[in-house]
C-alpha cells in the first residue's frame, strides 16, 4: 500500500482516485508529518470495467461500412492518378 504525504496527495488526487477505483491499488495511505493520517479506498471495491451499450441509439452504422474505403484512402494517401 503506497503512502503519500498531504502535498503529494493534493497534487495527484485525481490520479490516486483513479488508482483505487480501477483496482490498481486497494488503498492509499495519506500521511501528515510522516505519520499515517487517512486511507483512500474505493467505495465500490470491484473494478468498473467496460460498460457495454452506453452509446446505444446515439449513432447509426451504415449497412455497408466499407463503401467509402477508396475515398478515405485518397484522403490519407493522396490520389495516385
Amino acid at each position: 500500500m503506497p503512502t503519500y504525504n498531504v502535498l503529494e496527495a493534493k497534487s495527484n488526487l485525481s490520479r490516486l482516485i483513479d488508482a483505487v477505483e480501477s483496482g490498481r491499488e486497494s488503498e492509499i495511505v495519506i500521511a501528515r508529518n510522516g505519520k499515517p493520517a487517512a486511507r483512500l479506498v474505493a467505495l465500490n471495491q470491484k473494478p468498473a470495467g467496460i460498460k457495454f451499450g452506453v452509446a446505444k441509439g446515439l449513432f447509426e452504422a451504415p449497412d455497408d461500412i466499407d463503401g467509402a474505403n477508396d475515398i478515405i484512402a485518397k484522403l490519407f494517401y493522396g490520389d495516385p492518378d
